[in-house]
């Protein structure tokens, strides 16, 4: 399961914090508003109740009561139901829609017993609240009052806390972007920096005063940064010192040995296969301190320039003798793109010496796009690539089957770290597959190289 951001993590708590305490406040105010309420209504409904059954109690209290004027008497409305119980028989304003059996027998027996009582319950599923009021010992005044527009308001206060509560979360979520946006921009732009730094722009630096709470932070990457570019600058300056020294002796060896070539037929077969062998190790050689300058250059900032890379890749075919047929462009991919000439020109050559070395001779060099990212193939039809040395063989001094492997061949094991170097240079990078048709099939990316 994939783990959220930070940024999704903060937005997430700011809206669940929000919820809950909008959620919390609207339970407390729903709860406040509706015992208010209820407890005015209740004292509404007794009020009328204690005056109705006064009323009814008067119409009672002659020589010759009569029920149902004294009953007509009140005036109770559409929201309210009076209901009399005398000697033994109901009486009411209206017929009986079954009010007198939803009276609790508890509350009549209190109100028969002499005390006043109220109830809320439920009649034909509405809500009422119920007042009973004992006028005789053989006579009692019962009043049901409607609570259905009581009842239509809680809900529509519910919906109001509801919609409120939700549109709290909502801004605690907006607050909770806005904050970690705002909060995260100093590590954004830590990270910018590092990207930049990686792809080997040692220039890029932080501002210390962007923000006060962030000084040491960027104080601190700074320094490192210097200290960074001093030793790679001293490493660059350190591989670069080596291999020029060392080219001096190489040419005065090369061309001692080309001397011994020369004069190879007065040779005897001994000292021609010496001599033979020196010269093939003299040329190793030169090639392993080039590839060390190259190395040593490799981390400097990529200069990009327009680019035929059809005509580089047919040019690159040209000096090795290769048939300049295999190089295809894609239909949608243009020829010429913004990347580092030198450098892409050294990976084209690497990778063409590399399946000439070990697999068997090129086939295929092919340039496609995916969005603005130019992808260079160059298939092989050679033994392939173990999946578990896929990685390695990019690392350097690395050759052959063993990833720790550094005898033996005559390559220097530089070639691909340097097509590494340079794909990482353009922000890109280098892998290898297997080609469809058997063989291996190395993949360079080159990001923002094509428009």
């Amino acid at each position: 399961m994939r783990r959220l951001g930070l940024r999704a993590r903060v937005t997430t708590a700011f809206a669940v914090g929000a919820l809950l305490l909008s959620a919390s406040m609207a339970l407390v105010s729903y709860e406040l508003t509706r015992r208010t309420l209820l407890d005015e209504r209740e004292r509404t409904v007794l009020r009328a109740a204690y005056y109705d059954a006064a009323v009814v109690r008067i119409g009672l209290d002659t020589e010759n009561p009569d029920v149902a004027e004294a009953l007509r008497a009140l005036d109770t409305g559409t929201s309210r139901r009076a209901l009399l119980h005398l000697n033994g028989k109901w009486y009411g304003r209206a017929a009986d829609s079954g009010a007198t059996a939803a009276i609790p027998v508890r509350l009549r027996e209190l109100v028969i017993a002499g005390e006043p009582a109220v109830q809320r319950i439920r009649v034909d599923d509405q809500p009422v609240m119920l007042v009973g009021v004992p006028l005789s010992e053989s006579a009692e005044f019962y009043e049901i009052a409607s609570l259905r527009e009581l009842e239509q308001t809680f809900q529509v206060l519910a919906l109001a806390l509801t919609a409120v509560a939700i549109m709290v979360a909502g801004s605690g979520a907006a607050l909770g972007w806005y904050a970690t946006r705002h909060g995260l921009r100093p590590l954004t732009a830590v990270a910018d920096a590092a990207e930049r730094i990686a792809a080997g722009d040692f220039t890029t630096r932080l501002t210390p005063d962007t923000d006060p709470d962030l000084t040491r932070l960027s104080t601190s990457f700074n320094r490192m940064v210097d200290e960074l570019a001093r030793r790679i600058d001293r490493d660059r300056r350190f591989a670069a010192d080596v291999s020029h020294e060392l080219r001096s002796p190489l040419q005065t060896l090369a061309a001692a040995a080309s001397v011994l070539s020369r004069r190879r037929e007065n040779q005897d077969q001994r000292t021609a296969t010496a001599a033979r062998l020196v010269a093939d190790e003299i040329d190793r050689f030169q090639q392993l301190v080039n590839d060390l300058l190259d190395l040593a250059r490799s981390d400097q900032p990529v200069h990009r320039e327009p680019v035929d890379m059809a005509e580089l890749a047919r040019q690159a075919c040209r000096d090795r003798n290769l048939a300049e047929s295999m190089v295809q462009l894609d239909e949608d991919t243009p020829e010429t793109w913004r990347v580092d000439q030198r450098r892409v020109a050294q990976v084209l050559a690497n990778l063409l010496d590399n399946a000439e070395r070990y697999g068997a001779g090129p086939v295929l060099v092919r340039f496609s796009r995916d969005g603005d990212t130019g992808v260079v193939e160059v298939d092989d039809e050679g033994p392939g690539v173990p999946v578990e040395d896929r990685k390695a063989i990019f690392d350097r001094f690395v050759r052959g089957r063993a990833a720790n492997y550094r005898g033996g061949g005559d390559g220097t094991g530089l070639g691909l770290a340097l097509v590494a170097q340079h794909a990482a240079a353009h922000g890109g990078d280098a892998t290898v597959s297997d080609r469809p048709e058997g063989g291996a099939r190395f993949r360079i990316t080159l990001p923002g190289s094509v428009t």
